[in-house]
């Protein structure tokens, strides 16, 4: 499964998988300790959820690693870290 990443507006995207939006990556407050939450849209058993979930919500402490969790090349991190769509 390859995911696309579209940028929505400063520190929120859209998280693409077969042409649907499934979830979504958003930055959180400065005093969250994790930095990135990317949420599924739509409760599902864990058994339904599009891999790499088997949570609702997944945290990170980097846009980067967000991406790279996706399974996103290096090319197309590079690409959502410039604000360019993946």
């Amino acid at each position: 499964m390859t995911y696309r990443v579209r940028k929505l507006a400063a520190g929120s995207y859209d998280l693409i998988l077969n042409g649907v939006i499934v979830a979504g990556l958003v930055r959180n407050d400065i005093d969250h300790p994790a930095t990135w939450t990317a949420e599924l849209l739509v409760d599902l058993p864990a058994y339904l959820m599009p891999p790499p979930f088997t949570a609702s919500e997944h945290h990170f402490p980097s846009l980067e690693e967000a991406c790279k969790w996706l399974g996103l090349s290096a090319d197309e991190v590079m690409y959502v870290m410039r604000g360019s769509p993946a």
